[in-house]
């Protein structure tokens, strides 16, 4: 999506993206706004994955020429950025928290998950550096905020934030490809047929043992928050 087919660009500078106005300074005050062409591209990647997002498309959908969106989005490293904080700004950042820290940021993380889930596209967005915008800086307040009574230095916080966030968004990844599958029903039981022949042969007995032990609930938001809990409630302030 960048002009002319050439390299990938690397975005747009932070300072002119997130502080500077929306819409470029000079010539006539346009129909549409960077706001408008933002949530073009979020409904297009709703509905049809990021591989749908494409200049042509979006301006088709706010009635403009393709040229003229790249005063506001010069490349899809800048047009994924407006669009992960876009969509970030769904995120509550007002409720009060309750001063436990671990319960605060399980809550930070549910909240992140259901945004995902809500966007199936987000997860592999945020698979590569994303600079924060306006929306998602205000989540990451509220984070921070629900870490201070651990004590941690600001580098430590940042840190747990991160590895918070790259887990929800690899565990969303999986619960979005999980339910592809399930619509697969013949799939999912030649690979539960394989699972149990490997477990049969002899040679993996504690992948036999593991498969023949009594399964635990496989609701997602079970599943999801049995694992949230490992991560949170092993986190030390050390």
């Amino acid at each position: 999506m960048t002009r002319g087919g050439g390299a990938e660009a690397t975005g747009a500078d932070p300072r002119q993206l997130w502080l500077g106005p929306d819409r470029p300074r000079r010539g006539r005050k346009p129909v549409y706004s960077r706001e408008a062409i933002t949530a073009a591209a979020v409904a297009l990647a709703d509905a049809e994955g990021l591989e749908a997002v494409t200049m042509r498309k979006v301006a088709a959908q706010v009635g403009a020429g393709v040229m003229s969106l790249y005063s506001y989005a010069p490349d899809k490293e800048t047009l994924l950025n407006l669009m992960v904080d876009h969509v970030s700004g769904e995120l509550p950042t007002a409720d009060t928290l309750t001063g436990d820290w671990r319960a605060d940021l399980k809550a930070v993380a549910h909240l992140q998950r259901a945004l995902m889930l809500r966007h199936p596209w987000l997860p592999a967005a945020l698979s590569t550096h994303r600079t924060p915008g306006p929306h998602t800086l205000a989540f990451l307040e509220r984070a921070l905020t629900a870490l201070r009574p651990t004590g941690l230095d600001g580098a430590a916080k940042l840190e747990i934030f991160a590895q918070l966030t790259a887990f929800v968004a690899g565990h969303a990844a999986h619960e979005i490809a999980q339910a592809a599958a399930s619509r697969s029903p013949d799939r999912a039981a030649a690979e539960a047929r394989y699972l149990a022949a490997v477990a049969a042969d002899g040679h993996h007995p504690e992948l036999a043992e593991a498969l023949s032990a009594p399964g635990r609930p496989l609701a997602p938001e079970a599943t999801f928050t049995r694992f949230l809990n490992r991560l949170i409630d092993g986190l030390t302030t050390d």
